[in-house]
């Protein structure tokens, strides 16, 4: 499912840069593929900053930092599986495949759930001794 995720949102990238593509030269003033860059980039991450920060905000209120701290690791190790894809093709010293990416993630993810077992098992313990004091 993973996998069907990112293709459709390497599609959806693909229709959007088409869409803007054609409508920058349909215009009369053509900007180039930097200042396309800069806008298009621009305005996503101000949309995103728009639409996470009340997110973040409310699971703050609600002391749910590690949602916070996980949301924000997958999305650096997200960039970070895609960046050693592409620098393993640029360099030569690797094939450039989704799999890797999904596999990575996938290894993230496993890993994350075994200490989020381990770590609500230790809440566990501690709220059981903690009423037993009280």
């Amino acid at each position: 499912m993973f996998t069907e995720l990112i293709y459709w949102f390497v599609r959806l990238t693909a229709y959007y840069r088409d869409r803007i593509g054609a409508w920058n030269e349909s215009n009369s003033v053509v900007l180039d593929d930097k200042q396309l860059h800069f806008l298009v980039i621009g305005i996503i991450g101000l949309l995103m900053v728009f639409a996470i920060y009340p997110l973040f905000k409310f699971l703050a209120k609600r002391n749910h930092t590690m949602v916070i701290t996980w949301i924000y690791v997958f999305t650096c190790m997200l960039v970070l599986t895609f960046a050693i894809e592409i620098g393993q093709g640029y360099s030569g010293t690797g094939r450039v495949e989704m799999a890797d990416v999904v596999y990575g993630l996938g290894g993230f993810m496993a890993m994350f759930f075994i200490f989020a077992v381990i770590r609500g098992i230790y809440h566990l313990i501690l709220k059981h001794f903690r009423r037993r004091e009280a």
